[in-house]
């Protein structure tokens, strides 16, 4: 390893590259020269000699001074930040705000001298204004006007104004909502075309609420997966985060179906049936489902629309503007020349190009099929929503939001500047994987990010929280840090780079508080101190898992979790609570190489931690017999009821005793992740309907009413 020399360091500190870490055991690290010269590469800056690292060093403030205004400005309500305008030395300038309803306001220039400089050979100066304290909360623009009046000229950038603090919406603010947690595509009904889809998902939900007194579900991703072959099992690998996997639409609820002609419908039903022929399997097949899928789909969409549906269908592709049309675009793309996009021809590398252009108007009524598909999957969320809030439910459907997208999928290819090259996203190694993980998803760039006035974040939260009760962000220390890790590596010779979190954390909060939503950060793994700190202020539930929280050497009293977060048994990374009694989790960890020690000493760490939380039941008079796994499982689930947690959950699996882990983390095909349908204690399929005919979930539901 090479250490890096100051130059490089410097530069890596000032683009908020770390030189150094302390990992999950308290050890302290130095990155080496390679890592920080991969990332700032990455990052756009030319560290290719020491003389252009030392060149890059001594420009370093030319960065700021080279912009009249800053890229991007977030502040929080009634905050008045101070804010440099750069101008030719001496020349008049003024600073107005553009509100999002057309209203303009000035901002008051402030007395404080900067001295001017030098900058590519124009002698520039400084000037400082403040933001009045009164502005709302949205997003407007910042306009400074530069030069005499009949010389001037205008500059633009964002600015955002957040929440000091979301506040919890009426269902979770005074009193605790349990939930149900599941994998939608596991939710196999006899109607599915063997994959759990909306209307299975609507039905889970409405028994919850209505049999159970559940107040949420929360789902996995549903962000849009390749629409050819091979599908992406995992909903944490999507093509895009802004749009929708069109697998879970289910068919016969789109309303032209019901003004099909007989031969169509009859078509339909001939699908369907072949399809549901994929519900006994005990693999979830996507490629199956949607090639039959998509026929019906094809079907429906060919049959003329009513005027009123059609007009909603115009109005639906006019509010999600280019970004639609991009989406649309690339899947049909997609479909003539394959995966991935990057063997494509090269002048079909960017959404803008002419050959892009020319291919739109040749493939029109391809691009509109892949429209109309998110118009329709985005009907069926707001009537699942609906269906949920009308049983019973309080908050609803709770979306996931997957950390990033695949490095061939649609994002990549559309929102290309914003992200960085020759990079991977993951982890470092933790107790979840002791070599670290490598999640192969390039990561957002912060200096594009802010460039682009955090549009393409601000679109991606708006569609997760469209027609939902709340957010839950998956790995939400990536909105402070992630894990850079350059292409050729392994996980472990990555780095942290930071990003701006009062910028992410606050723009999350705005357009959650315009949604009326709750806000739930998977805070798991390694963790600064602060952020937890900062997510309490702002007013985002952080997530305990009950095999996690220790204190010392003993469980976590339940009165002691936190009161802002999702508390639960279990998570989909590790296996359902019965397996894990049964130190599945270890047995596969071993068998797939994932051990940094002998499988005999981590059998006896499991084995001791497991003891010591039936010590911890008992003492609060609860059932502790881990060899009673069905009355141990419901016991752990009475101990978190104690907790004053406020959103408390239940993973589907524990309902009906499954034993097979959904997903094993830094595998890749390795292990069959999110391909496992629901089963039972003996490894027998359960279908939607066993699960709600079942007295098993009533036991636990009891106890969290």
């Amino acid at each position: 390893m090479t250490v890096p020399s100051a130059d490089l360091a410097a530069l890596a500190t000032a683009y908020g590259v770390a030189t150094e870490y302390w990992d999950w055991q308290g050890q302290h690290t130095t990155v080496s020269a390679e890592t920080i010269g991969a990332v700032l590469t990455a990052l756009g800056v030319d560290v290719s000699t020491p003389q252009a690292t030392a060149q890059a060093c001594s420009d370093l403030w030319l960065r700021s001074w080279r912009r009249t205004l800053p890229p991007c400005v977030v502040a929080r309500e009634s905050w008045t930040p101070w804010m440099p305008v750069h101008v030719p030395h001496g020349q008049e300038v003024r600073l107005e705000i553009v509100l999002e309803d057309g209203e303009v306001v000035a901002a008051r220039q402030v007395d404080n001298w900067v001295p001017p400089r030098i900058v590519d050979g124009v002698e520039t100066g400084e000037a400082t204004f403040e933001l009045p304290p009164n502005l709302p909360l949205g997003w407007h623009s910042l306009r400074a006007i530069v030069g005499a009046p009949g010389q001037e000229h205008t500059t633009t950038a964002t600015l955002v104004v957040t929440p000091q603090r979301l506040e919890l919406p009426p269902a979770v603010a005074h009193r605790r909502a349990w939930g149900l947690m599941t994998q939608v595509y596991q939710l196999r009904s006899a109607n599915s075309y063997g994959v759990g889809d909306l209307a299975d998902l609507a039905d889970l939900a409405t028994w919850g609420a209505a049999d159970l007194g559940a107040d949420w579900v929360l789902v996995n991703p549903l962000h849009a997966a390749q629409t050819t072959a091979p599908m992406e099992a995992s909903p944490y690998l999507p093509t895009t985060r802004r749009f929708v996997n069109p697998l879970y639409v289910r068919v016969e609820d789109i309303p032209e179906v019901a003004y099909l002609p007989a031969a169509a419908r009859a078509d339909i039903a001939a699908l369907a049936t072949r399809a549901q022929t994929l519900n006994g399997a005990d693999r979830i097949d996507r490629d199956a489902a949607w090639a039959v899928k998509r026929q019906a789909l094809r079907i429906v969409f060919a049959t003329a629309r009513s005027a009123r549906r059609q007009r909603a269908f115009e109005g639906f592709c006019e509010r999600e503007g280019q970004g639609l049309v991009d989406f649309a675009t690339w899947c049909a793309l997609a479909d003539v020349h394959g995966q991935p996009w990057s063997a494509w021809p090269e002048p079909l590398h960017r959404p803008d190009s002419p050959a892009v252009a020319d291919f739109r108007e040749e493939h029109a009524d391809d691009i509109d099929f892949y429209r109309w598909l998110q118009w329709v999957v985005e009907e069926q969320l707001a009537a699942t929503q609906r269906l949920a809030r009308e049983a019973g439910m309080s908050v609803g459907i709770i979306h996931d939001l997957a950390v990033g997208v695949h490095p061939e999928g649609a994002d990549a290819w559309g929102l290309a500047d914003a992200l960085a090259r020759g990079i991977s996203v993951g982890a470092p190694p933790d107790q979840f994987n002791q070599l670290g993980q490598n999640w192969s998803q390039p990561p957002w760039r912060p200096d594009r990010l802010a460039e682009l006035g955090y549009a393409p974040y601000r679109d991606m939260l708006r569609t997760v929280l469209r027609d939902s009760g709340g957010i839950r962000v998956d790995h939400i220390i990536g909105l402070f840090r992630l894990w850079w890790v350059p292409d050729g590596g392994t996980a472990r010779e990555g780095t942290y780079v930071t990003y701006d979190h009062e910028a992410l954390i606050g723009i999350l909060c705005l357009e959650a508080h315009r949604a009326g939503a709750v806000v739930i950060g998977e805070d798991l793994g390694v963790v600064q101190p602060f952020a937890r700190d900062f997510m309490r202020e702002r007013g985002i539930l952080g997530t305990s898992i009950l095999w996690f929280e220790w204190r010392d050497d003993s469980p976590l009293p339940p009165q002691d979790y936190r009161e802002l977060c999702l508390a639960s048994v279990t998570t989909h990374d590790l296996p359902p609570t019965a397996g894990y009694l049964e130190l599945a989790h270890v047995a596969l960890r071993e068998q797939l190489g994932l051990l940094t020690r002998p499988v005999e000493v981590e059998r006896e760490s499991e084995r001791m931690a497991i003891a010591k939380i039936a010590g911890a039941l008992a003492a609060h008079g609860l059932p502790a017999d881990p060899g009673d796994v069905a009355e141990f499982v419901e016991s752990m689930h009475r101990y978190l009821a104690l907790s004053p947690a406020r959103l408390l959950g239940v993973s589907v699996p524990d309902l009906v005793g499954d034993r097979r882990a959904i997903n094993q983390p830094g595998t890749d095909k390795e292990y069959p992740n999110w391909c496992l349908p629901l089963s039972g204690p003996d490894g027998s399929l359960v279908t939607l309907e066993q699960l709600t005919r079942s007295p098993a979930p009533r036991r636990i539901a009891r106890w969290l009413r």
